[in-house]
C-alpha cells in the first residue's frame, strides 16, 4: 500500500511542472501573438480635387475622310504605253506628264487634217474668186445665170468643206492629246496599273492609275437627331443663318493623336435624315497642307455647341463604368471609400468635364482604383501633379 502511494507522489510530482510549462507555453504564444503581431498596412491611393477649367460643351462622332477630287485616269486612244513618268505614290503638280501612249500615229493624223484644212481653204479661196468674177460677167452679159449660180454653189459647199476639215482637225488634235496624260490638279497619285509596253484602249478605256487631290480634304460623319437640334440650336445662338453653314467650325483628330488639332468648316448638310439610320449627313471641309489626314482614315469629328464656361475637371483614368454608368471613387470621413455616379461633359485631351456628381471641395481618387473597394478604408496621397 504504500509502494503504491509513493508511486502516485512520484508521478504527481512529475505531472505538475509538465502542467506549469504547458500553461506558460500557452499564455507565452497568446500573449506575443496579439501584442506583437504588426497590423496589415492601408491600400495606398492617389487623391484629387476636382479642377475647375473653361470647357466648351461639343458634339462628337466618327467620320470618314474623303478625298477632294478623286479621279480614275484612263487610256483614251488606242495605243502602246511607252512610258510611265511619275513614282508611285508621289505627289504630283497639275499637268505633269504622266503616261505617253505612242503618239506619232495621232501626230501624223493631226497633220493630215491640218493639211485637209489648208487645201479646203485654198480650195474655197478659188471658188469665191471664180464666183465674184462670174457675177462681173453676168452684169456685163458675158456669161450665163448657170455658170454664176454653179460656181455659187461650189462655193457653198468648199465652204462646209472647210467645216468638216476644221472639224476633223479638232479631233485628231484632241485624240493627239490624250496620247500624254496629264495630271489635272495637284494630288497623290497611286501605283500605275499597266507596264510600259503593254497595249491598252484596245475597245474599253485602259484603267491606267488614280489620282486623288487631298489638300483640302472632306470629312464625312452622321449626327442622330438629338446631335442635330443641339448643332442647329447653336448655331441660331450664334447668328448663324442656313447660307452661313461655311461659318460653323469643325475639329478633327486621328485616333492617333491627343488634340483635335484639324481645323475646317461645315460645307453641306444633308436634306433630311435618313429613315432607316435616324441619322443625317454632314460633310466639312478641311486644310491638309501637311497631308497628314489621307482618304479612308476614321478620325474623331466634334462641333462645338456652347461657350466655353467654368466646369469642374477630372483625368479621364479616375472614371469607371459598370451597367448603370459613369462612377468614381471618393473619400468619406475618415478615408472610407465611397462609390459616386457623375455625369460626363467633354473630354479635353486627359481631362474630363463633370457635370454632376462632383463639388470642388471633393477628394477623387485619381490612381490606385484597383486598391479602392467601397466601405474600405485606404491611405490617401494627394497628387502632386494637379491639371493646370
Amino acid at each position: 500500500m504504500s509502494m503504491n502511494s509513493d508511486k502516485q507522489t512520484k508521478n504527481l510530482k512529475l505531472i505538475i511542472p509538465a502542467l506549469v510549462v504547458i500553461l506558460l507555453a500557452y499564455w507565452l504564444i497568446k500573449h506575443f501573438s496579439t501584442e506583437s503581431a504588426p497590423a496589415l498596412p492601408l491600400p495606398s491611393v492617389v487623391t484629387q480635387k476636382p479642377v475647375t477649367k473653361n470647357i466648351a460643351e461639343y458634339v462628337t462622332q466618327t467620320g470618314n475622310m474623303v478625298a477632294f477630287n478623286s479621279v480614275n485616269l484612263v487610256a483614251r486612244i488606242k495605243g502602246y504605253l511607252e512610258a510611265v513618268e511619275f513614282t508611285d505614290g508621289s505627289f504630283v503638280k497639275k499637268g505633269k506628264e504622266l503616261f505617253i501612249i505612242e503618239p506619232q500615229p495621232y501626230l501624223e493624223q493631226l497633220k493630215e487634217a491640218q493639211a485637209t484644212v489648208v487645201a479646203q481653204k485654198a480650195s474655197y479661196d478659188y471658188t469665191k474668186t471664180e464666183y465674184e468674177r462670174q457675177q462681173r460677167m453676168y452684169k456685163q452679159n458675158a456669161t450665163s445665170l448657170n455658170n454664176v449660180q454653179k460656181w455659187s454653189s461650189k462655193t457653198i459647199e468648199t465652204q462646209a468643206q472647210i467645216a468638216e476639215a476644221v472639224a476633223n482637225e479638232q479631233v485628231a488634235a484632241i485624240n493627239y492629246s490624250y496620247t500624254h496624260v496629264l495630271a489635272p490638279f495637284d494630288g497623290r497619285i497611286g501605283r500605275h496599273l499597266v507596264d510600259a509596253g503593254n497595249l491598252v484602249g484596245n475597245g474599253e478605256a485602259t484603267a491606267l492609275a488614280t489620282i486623288e487631290q487631298i489638300d483640302p480634304i472632306y470629312v464625312y460623319f452622321n449626327l442622330n437627331e438629338l446631335d442635330l437640334i443641339k448643332v442647329r440650336a447653336a448655331a441660331h445662338d450664334a447668328g448663324f443663318s442656313a447660307a452661313d453653314i461655311n461659318k460653323v467650325p469643325v475639329f478633327v483628330k486621328m485616333q492617333s493623336e491627343q488634340d483635335f488639332s484639324h481645323q475646317g468648316q461645315l460645307d453641306f448638310v444633308n436634306t433630311g435624315l435618313n429613315a432607316s439610320t435616324g441619322t443625317i449627313e454632314f460633310r466639312a471641309l478641311l486644310k491638309n497642307k501637311d497631308h497628314k489626314l489621307l482618304p479612308g482614315l476614321f478620325v474623331q469629328v466634334r462641333i462645338p455647341i456652347s461657350r466655353k464656361t467654368a466646369q469642374l475637371t477630372i483625368p479621364d483614368t479616375a472614371i469607371q463604368y459598370d451597367q448603370i454608368g459613369p462612377y468614381v471613387y471618393t473619400l468619406e470621413k475618415d478615408n472610407y471609400v465611397k462609390l459616386t455616379r457623375v455625369t460626363l461633359g467633354t473630354l479635353e485631351q486627359d481631362t474630363r468635364a463633370i457635370l454632376k456628381g462632383l463639388s470642388p471641395q471633393d477628394e477623387v481618387i485619381v490612381s490606385g482604383v484597383q486598391n479602392a473597394t467601397p466601405g474600405n478604408q485606404v491611405a490617401p496621397v494627394k497628387d502632386g501633379n494637379k491639371q493646370q
